[in-house]
């Protein structure tokens, strides 16, 4: 809890998975990814409960481990490729308000592919989106991109075209705005304003930079093995 808000991190964490089989158990220095995010979560000193919503025993095992909250496993209808993160957020939200009584002013959304969170990263989200609460109702931590819009193509009929026409004619990538990616670090949005807009993106949401390597986040064996090697570097583990 953090000046009377209470908060409650949602770890999501199904089973299947195309880009990368297993990627939320598989060991990442030392330990499964899902780990990293749940001590992340529970290493904030205002997150009240650290939750992770799965379809996969295994995965729930794992989680309870290292000291998760498994109050459920996920409904199958919840696993598939089609279901999006506000369906199963949402679903989190009614079972603690139905079956524990239990309201949280915030959600904070912690995705497992997203393991290079520094120490204080989540409490100072926490701080920025509650002092700022009469002006935003949610915070995203966002990343700097450096393959810049302004340089990205796509190909039609054979034939290179700029992505953004409308940056075309810049010469120089630097001379645009700088462009922000929202890497996943944390999302952390109002309760009752994730239900009416349902989205981590709210109408009124502001921003937590991170730094440069912590620009990356898990789709494949290429980001697994990218993300392992920036651990080793930056955070000196083996």
């Amino acid at each position: 809890m953090y000046k009377g808000k209470n908060f409650l991190a949602i770890i999501p964490a199904r089973a299947g998975s195309k880009g990368l089989v297993g990627k939320n158990i598989r060991p990442l220095c030392g330990k499964p990814l899902i780990g990293w995010s749940i001590e992340a979560g529970l290493a904030s000193q205002y997150i009240d409960e650290v939750m992770v919503t799965t379809d996969s025993k295994e995965i729930a095992d794992v989680a309870r481990m290292f000291g998760a909250s498994i109050p459920f496993l996920r409904p199958s209808d919840l696993a598939s490729d089609v279901a999006t993160t506000f369906d199963v957020v949402n679903h989190v939200i009614d079972f603690y308000l139905t079956e524990k009584k239990c309201q949280f002013d915030y959600i904070v959304l912690l995705e497992p592919t997203s393991p290079l969170r520094e120490k204080f990263d989540l409490d100072l989200m926490i701080e920025k989106i509650v002092k700022m609460e009469k002006e935003f109702d949610g915070i995203v931590s966002v990343g700097e991109v450096h393959e810049h819009p302004s340089i990205m193509k796509k190909i039609i009929d054979n034939q290179i075209e700029s992505y953004v026409k409308d940056m075309a004619m810049v010469m120089r990538r630097q001379d645009n705005d700088a462009a922000y990616f929202p890497y996943g670090v944390g999302y952390i949005v109002k309760t009752n304003r994730l239900l009416r807009e349902k989205t981590f993106y709210p109408s009124r949401t502001t921003h937590y930079l991170i730094k440069r390597y912590q620009c990356y986040e898990i789709d494949d064996i290429y980001d697994f093995l990218a993300i392992e090697n920036i651990m080793k570097y930056e955070w000196d583990l083996v």
